[in-house]
C-alpha cells in the first residue's frame, strides 16, 4: 500500500524539474512499479489505440523521471501518468500542467475555425467507393464519420471532397472547417486546444465573444445547445486523440462530423469508421491518367506504373508528381519515371513523399525561394501581400508564383485570396530554407513580414478609431506593399481576416528576437481586440508583457499590463484586473510617464467603481484627469471627465456631472473625436433626466444616436437606445420605452455586453412596473439580477433589487419585497447614492404597514 494518502498535484508545478519531481512522487504513490512494468503498460495502451509505430523503450521511459532535463515528451509523460493512475480527470490535470510548463497553452489556443470548406481540388479522382460510403453514412443518420490512415494517404482531401458533395446535396444551415493540428510537423504548432476550438465554433455559429462561457465543459454544453435545431456539417481535420476530439462532436439530429486522424481513436464510440490506405496500383494509374492525360508516354509503356510505385501509391506524392508533369512540358512519362528512379538509386531519399517533394522542388525554378520563405511564416495561412513581404517582391509577381505553387500542389488554396501548406510540405520547405538560405536572409524576410503586419494593423486601427491615433505607436512605412485599409469597412475586414495570424506573429516575435513588434502590436490592436475578441486579447497582451519584461522596457510593460487589465475588466474578472492595473500604474509612476499613468488610473477607476469602491474610483479619475492635462492628451481627458461624471451622477451629484459632461463634449468636438462626442452627449442626457431636463436630454440623445449610427458603433448605439427608453418612460410613453429597451437589449446580447444587458433588462422592468404589470417587472428585474450578479456589477444589481422590491410589493408579496428593499438600500448606501435614503423611507413604510396589519389581526381574533 502507498505511503502517500493522495497522488501529487501536477498543477502546482512551475518548471520541467517540478514536473519530474511530481512524476517521481506519483510513481512512489502507485507502489513504485518497475520501469519495465510502466513501459509495458504504456505500450499496451498505445497498441490498443493504434499506435504500434510509436511504442516506447524502457530507456525513454526512464528519461521521463530524470531531473535536470530541459524539455519532456509530453505525450509520453501523459501515458506514464495513465499507467500509474487511470483516473481520466487526474490524467487531464497532468496534460494541462505539461502544456502550461511547456509554454504550449497559448500556441494551442490559436486556431482558426472557418465558416467554409477549403476549395475542393479539381484533380480529385479515385476513392469513389469511400465517397459513397461517407454519403451513405450520413443518409443512415450517423453523426460522426472517422477517416483514418497514414500521413499522405489523402484523408484531408477525401474529407473536403466529401464535405463539398454533402453540402451540395443537403441543406446544411452552416458548414465549419478546422485543422486541429494533431500531427503538425512544426513544434511551434501544437495540437489545438479543444476549448479554443469550441470558442471559435460558437462564435462562427453566431455567439458573441463575451457570451462564450469559460471552461471546456461549459463550452461543449453551449455548442450542443447551439446545434439544437440546426443542420451543421463539421469537418474536423487532423485530430490528435479522443481527449481533443470528443468535446467537439455533435450529438444532435441533423448535424454531421467528418473527422480525419492518423490514429484509429477507438474511444470514439458509435462512429462510422473508414480506414484510408495508399491507392491500389489501379487507382494510382487512374489518378495519373486523369491529371495529365496529354503527357506522352515515351518509350517505356510501364512508366506510369513505375511512377506510381516510386510514389508508394500515396495520394499526396502522386498529386505532387502531377504538378511536376505540368512543370516540364517537354518531358514524357518515361522521363519522369527515370528521374524518380535516379533519385532513389542515389539514395538521397527513401520516403515516397520526400522523394516526390524533392523532384517537385527541383522543377520549380524561380519559385523555389518563395516556397522556402513561405514555410517560415508563423501563421496557419497567409495572403498574397504577406507572401510578397516575405519575398521582398511586388504582390502581382508573387501571386503569379503562388498560382504556380498551387497548380503544383505545393501550396493549397485556403479561402478567397488565402493559402496554406500541407504540414509535410511545410516541413520539407522549412528544411530547405535552413539548408539554402543564410540566417541573415531568413531573418530579413521575417522582419519584412513582421513590419508588413504591424504597419497594416496600424493603418487599419487608425481607420477604425482615428481620434486615438496619437495614443498608438508611430509605425514607419515598410518596404512592402500594403492593402488598402483606409476606410472602416476595409479595415475591419482585414483585421477580422488576419486576427489569428496577428496573434501568432505576436507569439513568435516575443520569443524569437522581435520583442518590439510584439509590444507595438499589443498597443496598436488594443481598441480593436477590446471590441469582443477577448481570448485573443489576453494571449497577445500577455506575450507583450513578457516581451517588454525581457527587454526591460517599463513603458511597454505598463501598457501591456493596462491592456490586460482592461480586458479582464470586460470579462468580469475584476480582482485580477485591479492587480494588473495597479502594477501598470506603479510602472508608469516610476518612469515619469503621465500619459501611461492616465491610462492605467482611468482603467483602474472603472473596475474599482464596478466593485462598488466609489471613493477610490473618484480619486483615480481625478488623478487620470490631471495626468492627461500634464501629457496634453485632451481626448483622454475628455474620457476621464466623462467617466467621473457618470460616477457623480450615480451618487446624485447631477449638476457637477452635467458640468463635466459638457466640458468633455467640448473637448471631443475640438479634437475631432466624433465617437467621444457621442458618448459625452449620451452621458450628458443621462445626467439631465433626473433633474427633469427632458427636452435638452432628448436633443442630446438624438444627436448621440446619429453619431453612433454614422460610425457603425453598435455598442454606443445600444447604450443610447437604453437611455432613450428611460426618457420615454419618464414622459409616460411606455410602449416606446419598452421598444427602445428591447432594441438595446438585442444589440447588447449580440455584442456580448453583459453590463448593458443588465441595464436594458432593468429598463424593461421599470417600464413594465409603470405600465401596471408588476409580474412582467419581476421577470425582467430577476433576469437583470442574474446577469449583474454573475459579473459582479453592484450598481445594476442595486437597480435590479430595487425594481424587484417595488414589483413584489405591488403583487402583495410584502416579505419578499422587504428583503429586496433591504438589499437595494445597502447596495446604494455603499455608493453614497440618494436612492439609499428613498429606499430606507420605503422600507420603513412597509414595516409600518406590516405592524399595523398584525395589530388589526390580533384585535379581530380577540373579538
Amino acid at each position: 500500500m502507498s505511503a502517500f494518502a493522495s497522488p501529487p498535484d501536477p498543477e502546482r508545478a512551475g518548471s520541467v524539474d517540478e514536473i519530474v519531481q511530481r512524476l517521481r512522487l506519483l510513481k512512489a504513490w502507485a507502489g513504485s512499479p518497475s520501469f519495465d512494468t510502466i513501459t509495458a503498460r504504456v505500450n499496451a495502451a498505445w497498441s490498443r489505440s493504434g499506435r504500434e509505430a510509436d511504442l516506447a523503450g524502457r530507456t525513454t521511459v526512464v528519461d521521463c523521471f530524470r531531473p535536470g532535463r530541459r524539455r519532456l515528451n509530453a505525450d509520453l509523460v501523459v501515458a506514464v501518468v495513465e499507467a500509474l493512475h487511470t483516473d481520466p480527470g487526474y490524467v487531464a490535470r497532468w496534460r494541462q500542467a505539461l502544456r502550461v510548463v511547456g509554454g504550449e497553452i497559448q500556441a494551442a489556443a490559436q486556431v482558426r475555425v472557418s465558416a467554409a470548406l477549403p476549395a475542393a481540388l479539381p484533380a480529385f479522382t479515385a476513392r469513389e467507393s469511400e465517397l459513397e460510403r461517407l454519403r451513405s453514412a450520413f443518409g443512415d443518420g450517423t453523426r460522426v464519420c472517422l477517416i483514418t490512415g497514414m500521413a499522405g494517404a489523402g484523408k484531408s482531401r477525401l474529407a473536403v471532397r466529401a464535405g463539398h458533395l454533402l453540402a451540395a446535396e443537403h441543406a446544411f444551415d452552416r458548414v465549419l472547417f478546422v485543422n486541429l493540428r494533431g500531427f503538425h510537423e512544426d513544434a511551434t504548432q501544437p495540437p489545438a486546444d479543444p476549448s479554443a476550438v469550441l470558442d471559435g465554433m460558437l462564435q462562427s455559429l453566431g455567439v458573441p465573444s463575451l457570451r462564450v462561457p469559460y471552461g471546456m465543459t461549459a463550452r461543449a454544453t453551449a455548442l450542443r445547445e447551439r446545434l439544437t435545431g440546426l443542420r451543421v456539417l463539421l469537418v474536423l481535420d487532423n485530430a490528435a486523440d479522443e481527449q481533443q476530439l470528443e468535446p467537439l462532436l455533435p450529438d444532435t439530429p441533423g448535424s454531421f462530423a467528418l473527422v480525419t486522424s492518423r490514429r484509429r481513436l477507438p474511444g470514439i464510440v458509435g462512429a462510422t469508421r473508414l480506414a484510408v490506405d495508399a491507392f491500389t496500383p489501379a487507382e494510382a494509374l487512374r489518378f495519373l491518367g486523369a491529371v495529365r492525360p496529354r503527357v506522352p508516354l515515351g518509350p517505356d509503356p510501364s512508366a506510369p506504373a513505375r511512377i506510381a510505385r516510386s510514389c508508394g501509391y500515396l495520394p499526396l506524392a502522386l498529386a505532387l508528381v502531377s504538378g511536376q508533369l505540368r512543370a516540364a512540358p517537354g518531358w514524357t512519362l518515361t522521363d519522369h519515371a527515370d528521374r524518380l528512379d535516379e533519385r532513389r538509386q542515389e539514395r538521397r531519399l527513401d520516403d515516397a513523399v520526400e522523394l516526390t517533394l524533392r523532384v517537385s522542388y527541383d522543377h520549380l525554378g524561380g519559385c523555389r525561394r518563395l516556397l522556402r520563405l513561405l514555410a517560415l511564416h508563423p501563421g496557419q495561412d497567409f495572403d498574397g501581400y504577406a507572401a510578397a513581404a516575405l519575398a521582398g517582391a511586388d504582390p502581382a509577381t508573387v501571386r503569379a508564383e503562388l498560382n504556380d505553387l498551387c497548380r503544383d500542389h505545393l501550396v493549397q488554396p485556403a479561402g478567397e485570396g488565402r493559402y496554406a501548406f500541407h504540414d509535410l510540405v511545410r516541413a520539407f520547405a522549412a528544411n530547405r530554407a535552413t539548408d539554402e538560405d543564410a540566417p541573415s536572409a531568413r531573418r530579413a524576410a521575417l522582419t519584412r513580414l513582421f513590419d508588413y503586419y504591424l504597419a497594416t494593423a496600424a493603418a487599419a486601427a487608425n481607420a477604425l478609431s482615428p481620434a486615438e491615433a496619437h495614443s498608438r505607436p508611430r509605425i514607419a512605412a515598410p518596404e512592402s506593399a500594403l492593402p488598402d485599409v483606409g476606410d472602416r469597412d476595409a479595415a475591419r475586414a482585414w483585421l477580422d481576416a488576419e486576427r489569428h495570424t496577428l496573434v501568432a506573429v505576436a507569439a513568435y516575435t516575443a520569443v524569437q528576437g522581435w520583442p518590439g513588434h510584439t509590444t507595438a502590436l499589443s498597443t496598436t490592436l488594443f481598441r480593436y481586440l477590446n471590441g469582443g475578441h477577448h481570448s485573443d486579447a489576453l494571449t497577445l497582451h500577455d506575450h507583450a508583457r513578457h516581451a517588454a519584461a525581457d527587454i526591460a522596457d517599463p513603458l511597454a510593460q505598463g501598457h501591456a499590463l493596462t491592456n490586460l487589465g482592461a480586458t479582464y475588466t470586460r470579462l468580469g474578472r475584476y480582482e485580477t484586473a485591479v492587480e494588473l492595473l495597479r502594477q501598470a500604474l506603479e510602472l508608469f509612476a516610476r518612469a515619469g510617464d503621465p500619459g501611461g499613468r492616465a491610462r492605467a488610473a482611468n482603467n483602474l477607476a472603472i473596475v474599482t467603481a464596478r466593485l462598488g469602491r466609489y471613493d477610490e474610483a473618484v480619486a483615480l479619475y481625478q488623478q487620470a484627469i490631471l495626468a492627461c492635462r500634464e501629457a496634453g492628451d485632451r481626448t483622454g481627458e475628455g474620457r476621464a471627465e466623462g467617466n467621473l461624471g457618470n460616477l457623480e451622477a450615480r451618487m446624485g451629484q447631477y449638476e457637477s456631472a452635467i458640468s463635466r459632461h459638457e466640458r468633455a463634449v467640448i473637448n471631443f468636438r475640438e479634437t475631432g473625436d466624433a465617437n467621444g462626442e457621442a458618448h459625452g452627449l449620451d452621458d450628458l442626457a443621462e445626467a439631465e433626466m433626473p433633474l427633469g431636463r427632458l427636452d435638452s436630454a432628448a436633443v442630446h440623445l438624438r444627436r448621440a444616436l446619429e453619431l453612433f449610427r454614422g460610425h457603425g458603433d453598435r455598442h454606443g448605439e445600444a447604450w443610447t437606445l437604453d437611455n432613450v427608453g428611460t426618457l420615454h418612460a419618464r414622459l409616460g410613453r411606455l410602449d416606446l420605452a419598452e421598444d427602445h429597451h428591447r432594441q438595446a437589449l438585442a444589440i447588447h446580447r449580440d455584442t456580448g455586453e453583459r453590463e448593458g444587458e443588465a441595464s436594458a433588462l432593468n429598463g424593461l422592468g421599470a417600464a413594465a412596473y409603470l405600465a401596471g404589470d408588476p409580474a412582467a417587472a419581476v421577470t425582467h428585474h430577476a433576469a437583470a439580477q442574474s446577469v449583474a450578479g454573475s459579473i459582479g456589477d453592484r450598481y445594476q444589481l442595486a437597480r435590479a433589487c430595487a425594481g424587484l422590491a417595488h414589483a413584489h410589493e405591488a403583487l402583495g408579496a410584502v416579505l419578499t419585497a422587504r428583503e429586496h428593499y433591504r438589499q437595494a438600500m445597502n447596495l446604494y448606501a455603499a455608493f453614497s447614492s440618494p436612492e439609499a435614503e428613498q429606499l430606507r423611507i420605503r422600507l420603513a413604510a412597509v414595516d409600518q404597514r406590516r405592524t399595523h396589519a398584525g395589530t388589526v389581526g390580533i384585535v379581530e381574533r380577540l373579538r
